[in-house]
């Protein structure tokens, strides 16, 4: 016997706030799982801007592509390449220039090229390490010593200062560690949880004792993945022909099961306890509207969602703003190739805190990936402010553009004007994962479950990357689908 319309379930409805690549994601996941499991459900995704995708923003001008924010995805994180495979993407993927694998360190004013086999905080290969003019004597000696040195007493976390100290030296930190995960996390390394960031190299500690011992077996087991490699493996990393944009589009084009509101920034969400007869889950926003809902996914950042969930959960609200984040500029500025003295004879260059400059690191665009300009032009992307220089992303845009002409002009020897220039900004969008980050986010998804429908997800938890935004998004859809559309309401 077939039911009347009137007589039929209701299809379960999810809100997702938030429409950076998480929420993106998370919608995505929904559509995916309704149609696996013959299950219909119907979203509404929630974004406060006017438009989609977060800090990943792709601009086309005068045949240059410029980034305005992330370029690429590590490809050794599988979740992003396994979505743009499911999209139907993977044809389109594009793998950075093998001719040019090296990654530069500012010294002294200089780029000098970061030894061969440099693994992040530590080297596998010696020969390299004893010819670079990055490191004294005294400095590479120090790093020698991780090869005696006991392990430390076990811990539940340090940061990745204090690591790379004891083990390695100050100058592996100042001069390579630092500004590497710098270009990474934008942190301070005194700060920066090596648990939450860098746990592989905790574990060779604790397996190996000796860092570079650990990072030598590894090699020696896979040679490929330190094999004319530098830096943070640049080769591991993957884009798109047309831009990182392509996957925003293609996700957006995708969602045929749910409705996209942008410019509708939600300012509450309230609770209905279970048992109710009322709707679970309701989402204020500043418009005046509401959206009812059985399942609930915060894709926002870990401040914003401390505010919507403040009317009903003060304890979940008070740890998730014990985040902090900080801000970045990207600042992309366009050439003729003969207005270039330096070879750019790499994928970029890291600046060293120590070295006291107003960037924190360079990519060479139209080197690291191709298509990014004409053939006798080249795109270079500086990047301007984190956790330890705040103040230079308050500056204006005159004044950020004149600090990388000057930068550049000092360190790659470039005298003329931009042909073109486009500064982009992203307030409050890295997060500072800080020692002890771990058990926060432990505590915040415990109080998180406390309340059935509601998911989190974005880079403030587990992940600052693409990929774990990937991975977050599609996790929370997950989560919501097998407790509000897979159960019977």
């Amino acid at each position: 016997m077939s039911l009347s319309p009137e007589s039929k379930p209701r299809a379960p409805h999810i809100v997702i706030v938030g429409g950076g690549i998480a929420g993106l994601a998370a919608a995505h996941r929904l559509e995916e799982l309704s149609r696996e499991r013959e299950q219909p459900l119907r979203f509404t995704l929630l974004e406060a801007s006017d438009r989609l995708g977060g800090v990943i923003e792709t601009e086309q001008r005068d045949d240059f592509l410029f980034e305005l924010g992330p370029d690429s995805f590590i490809s050794e994180k599988p979740w992003a390449l396994a979505l743009c495979r499911r999209l139907g993407l993977e044809p389109e993927l594009l793998g950075t220039n093998d001719a040019h694998r090296s990654t530069f360190v500012v010294h002294k004013g200089k780029l000098e090229p970061l030894p061969q086999g440099f693994m992040l905080l530590a080297p596998t290969q010696f020969g390299p390490l004893v010819r670079s003019r990055i490191f004294s004597w005294p400095g590479k000696l120090r790093m020698a010593l991780d090869l005696v040195l006991p392990r430390a007493k076990e811990q539940n976390d340090e940061s990745l200062g204090s690591f790379v100290r004891r083990r390695l030296g100050r100058e592996a930190l100042e001069r390579i560690a630092q500004p590497l995960i710098g270009g990474i996390y934008t942190a301070d390394p005194d700060q920066l949880s090596l648990a939450a960031t860098m746990p592989r190299f905790l574990h060779m500690e604790r397996e190996h004792r000796s860092v570079i011992y650990a990072l030598w077996r590894a090699a020696r087991r896979s040679p490929q993945t330190t094999r004319d490699t530098s830096g943070a493996r640049w080769s591991l990393f993957v884009t798109l022909q047309t831009g990182m944009q392509r996957l925003v589009s293609t996700l957006t084009e995708r969602l045929t099961s749910g409705t996209l509101r942008q410019q509708c920034p939600a300012t509450s969400v309230r609770y209905q306890p279970a048992g109710s007869d009322e709707t679970r889950w309701t989402v204020d926003c500043a418009d005046g509207s509401n959206f009812h809902a059985d399942g609930l996914v915060l894709a926002t950042p870990a401040f914003a969602a401390a505010q919507l969930v403040h009317r009903f959960d003060h304890a979940l609200s008070q740890h998730l703003s014990g985040i902090p984040y900080s801000s970045t500029a990207t600042v992309n500025m366009a050439y003729r190739r003969d207005q270039i003295p330096h070879p750019l004879n790499g994928f970029g260059f890291v600046v060293p805190r120590v070295e006291q400059r107003s960037i924190l690191a360079g990519t060479f665009s139209s080197v690291k990936y191709t298509g990014r300009a004409p053939s006798d032009h080249a795109l270079l992307r500086t990047f301007v402010g984190g956790a330890l220089q705040a103040e230079l992303f308050e500056r204006d845009d005159a004044e950020i553009r004149a600090l990388v002409r000057s930068e550049l002009h000092q360190l790659l020897g470039i005298e003329a004007e931009p042909l073109l220039t486009r500064i982009a900004r992203y307030p409050q969008s890295m997060p500072q994962y800080r020692v002890g980050h771990l058990q926060l986010v432990d505590e915040i998804e415990k109080q998180a479950a406390e309340h059935p429908g509601l998911a989190l997800a974005g880079n403030a938890y587990r992940g600052v990357g693409l990929a774990d935004c990937v991975r977050s998004g599609e996790a929370a859809a997950e989560e919501v689908f097998a407790q509000r559309v897979a159960k019977p309401l």
